[in-house]
């Protein structure tokens, strides 16, 4: 019987299962695992699961950040997932009192957190440059034509701008555009209605998860996209089901906002089947 301890914790409703690695290699778990893991009916539920490994002093690297989705398939970034990471990174006695430095497969990131009586509840991330990729591109899904823009926040996006984001049938037309042949990589969706100057409204479907209450990155590209249309200023308030984020665009974006834990289980796992579950310590 193989042991896992997990931590679960949830930013603008963006839910992650945390594990730590620093004794072991940060390899990820097998993917029906994760899957297993991640369903709302037969796991414990989440958007993804995250494994922190081992930092390196001599590169001022504080952790290393391995990201799964849903599906048990492997992602570059998350600002939430990393925002949610730092928690349980700081939790750990990682970084310092404001402070976590971690190596992604996006790159290195840093982010800043606030505390309160100790404990981390919020937190801000240097999510790195936005790239730009086509602009006004077309699909058409059932007859419903999108237009929007292609952008890269470490992760792909493309950025769909619609009359009402409520009334977009999402889980029918997500995954169409996640998987169409434009995108090799598949691609996250956003569906954002803009407030100038300053407000955007977004729904999201993400590669490998589905539909999320909020998406960190998908923010960020919501946001840059709006902002290189000249429809919105440099500091953005993106609302998503699962509440807001802070985005501040410039040569690099930043995103910011709350971070609560859950809380933390241990779980006995017999090869990719889960036999049980009990509050952790």
């Amino acid at each position: 019987m193989t042991s896992l301890h997990l931590s679960k914790l949830q930013a603008t409703g963006n839910d992650f299962l945390v594990r730590l690695a620093l004794d072991d290699v940060a390899a990820p778990l097998p993917a029906a695992l994760v899957a297993r893991l991640c369903d709302r009916h037969l796991g414990i539920g989440a958007d993804g699961l995250i494994t922190v490994g081992l930092g390196d002093a001599a590169t001022e690297i504080d952790c290393t950040m391995l990201l799964q989705n849903a599906d048990g398939g492997e992602a570059e970034m998350s600002g939430n997932g990393i925002r949610c990471l730092a928690w349980v990174a700081a939790n750990a006695g990682l970084g310092t009192e404001h402070t976590l430095v971690v190596q992604t497969a996006a790159g290195r990131r840093k982010v800043t957190l606030t505390r309160d009586d100790g404990r981390v509840v919020a937190a801000d991330v240097d999510m790195g440059p936005v790239t730009f990729g086509d602009d006004d591109v077309e699909i058409t899904v059932d007859g419903t034509e999108y237009f929007g823009d292609v952008a890269h926040v470490g992760n792909p996006h493309f950025v769909c701008f619609v009359a009402d984001p409520a009334k977009v049938p999402l889980a029918a037309h997500g995954p169409r555009i996640e998987l169409d042949a434009r995108f090799p990589n598949r691609t996250n969706v956003e569906f954002v209605r803009v407030h100038p100057p300053d407000r955007v409204e977004m729904r999201v479907w993400e590669r490998g998860a589905g539909e999320t209450l909020s998406c960190g990155t998908g923010a960020c590209a919501a946001a840059a996209v709006a902002h290189q249309r000249g429809v919105v200023d440099e500091r953005v308030r993106v609302r998503v089901p699962g509440g807001e984020l802070d985005v501040h665009l410039g040569p690099t974006v930043r995103l910011g906002g709350p971070v609560v834990h859950v809380f933390d289980v241990d779980i006995d796992v017999d090869a990719d089947r889960l036999t049980t579950v009990r509050p952790g310590s």
